[in-house]
């Protein structure tokens, strides 16, 4: 998966396998059309997003990353989307938690990315404001999946 992503050249998840992973195994997300998912965060917020309903908002900077898989009929398995959130400074998108929404496919294209080129990834943001609002939009891991802090 790395290798498929990292054509894309999106510079803020470039290592992202590397930094805190928050689920202990992978995990099928609905709201990720049924894909298996496992979540990361990078240095700037990692401290928080591990606190899971704890962690409040999260400082800009943080850049959360969630790749994800499909087990296909024939037990193979496809490499899906890299979906891409990253904290953006206060007045980017109120609407969005100052959130930026990006999606990198799996031949290394970006799909789309608030505010720029592509999809304007609006599905993405009105998902995530479901969330409640000291959750700072972001969707946690089902508890059953959580890594032990």
């Amino acid at each position: 998966m790395k290798k498929a992503y990292r054509k894309a050249s999106v510079g803020q998840v470039s290592g992202y396998t590397g930094w805190l992973r928050v689920n202990a195994t992978a995990y099928q997300s609905a709201t990720h059309g049924g894909r298996y998912v496992n979540n990361y965060a990078n240095s700037q917020g990692d401290y928080r997003y591990k606190k899971f309903e704890k962690a409040g908002t999260l400082p800009f900077g943080s850049v959360l990353a969630k790749d994800s898989f499909a087990v296909r009929p024939d037990g193979k398995l496809g490499i899906g989307p890299l979906f891409i959130m990253e904290k953006m400074k206060k007045g980017f998108n109120k609407g969005s938690g100052d959130w930026r929404y990006s999606m990198v496919m799996p031949n290394g294209k970006v799909a789309g990315m608030t505010k720029g080129k592509g999809m304007n990834m609006k599905f993405c943001a009105e998902c995530h404001a479901g969330v409640a609002p000291e959750q700072d939009h972001i969707l946690l891991v089902p508890e059953d999946y959580r890594k032990k802090f």
